[in-house]
């Protein structure tokens, strides 16, 4: 079993609706949400209804448009970073972790308080949470707010030899597991549960079929595997914001087609109410 995971709910619109309506048809395992999005209100009660059988998690944003408080150092023009910029910043050591400790904790409260529950688990949108310095921030953060049963910090990341096995975007997967070099250990050391085993990532090119990548994914998982993907209904707005657009559509359709995903993938089996994911039983049954 593996844990089928969609990003960036709340993104745009289309893209939260195309998450509910797969949620809805039990093709994912979970979803990723990002809080700072103007759409995050409106579309936190739909997607909490959807928890009886889908993992809802934070997507840590730090890299698109404004940040839910001030960050004078970090974001001195109001927007944040990109993505490049914050990983040179990252590397250079020139994180400043005192606001990025606070936009950390704004977002866990804006989770909170839209879902009304702690998140099943936290990532990051372009993978930023793995970078050294927010790294940092982060895990401590939810070592000391959520006690024994904390959410699952998604470690982007496998091994060279999973790596290797999969055709798929090689070269982004050895980037990105480089920039997450140390993560796993330091979670394990604070007590906070990760996945073993990741891939999901993609060229986004429309000339490559989407079933071909999935089941490229599927190559070589790990025990403990999360595989993402980035399916949505494109609109004005995505368009705008994101690079990705029509590729989303296609993820979407074929996550829709494939009628074996059901019983492929693990799902939290809960009531919409029930309390988090508790990671230390394991992967649980499937819904």
């Amino acid at each position: 079993m593996l844990i089928l995971c969609a990003d960036d709910y709340a993104l745009t619109e289309g893209v939260s609706r195309a998450i509910g309506e797969l949620a809805a048809a039990r093709r994912l395992s979970a979803t990723s949400a990002m809080v700072t999005r103007p759409h995050w209100r409106a579309m936190a009660p739909r997607l909490a209804a959807h928890r009886g059988h889908l993992a809802v998690g934070l997507h840590l944003n730090l890299t698109l448009g404004a940040p839910t408080g001030p960050m004078p150092k970090f974001a001195p023009a109001g927007n944040l970073p990109g993505r490049n910029a914050l990983i040179a910043r990252a590397l250079l050591g020139a994180i400043n972790a005192g606001e990025v400790g606070s936009e950390i904790d704004r977002q866990l409260e804006a989770f909170e308080k839209g879902i009304g529950f702690p998140p099943d688990h936290v990532d990051g949108h372009e993978h930023v949470h793995a970078l050294p310095g927010i790294r940092t921030a982060l895990l401590q953060r939810i070592a000391r707010r959520y006690g024994p049963q904390k959410p699952l910090v998604r470690v982007p990341s496998d091994t060279w030899a999973a790596i290797r096995a999969r055709k798929a975007s090689q070269t982004k997967a050895a980037a990105v597991r480089m920039l997450s070099l140390g993560l796993a250990a330091h979670a394990d050391r604070l007590g906070v549960p990760t996945n073993v085993g990741f891939s999901g990532f993609s060229s986004f090119d429309v000339a490559v079929p989407y079933e071909e990548e999935l089941a490229d994914a599927l190559v070589a998982t790990g025990p403990r595997h999360i595989v993402m993907c980035h399916p949505g209904h494109p609109d004005a707005e995505l368009a705008n914001v994101d690079p990705v657009v029509q590729r989303r559509r296609m993820e979407y359709d074929a996550l829709m087609r494939d009628t074996t995903l059901p019983e492929r993938i693990w799902r939290p089996a809960r009531s919409a109410d029930g309390a988090p994911v508790d990671w230390s039983r394991g992967w649980g049954p499937a819904a």
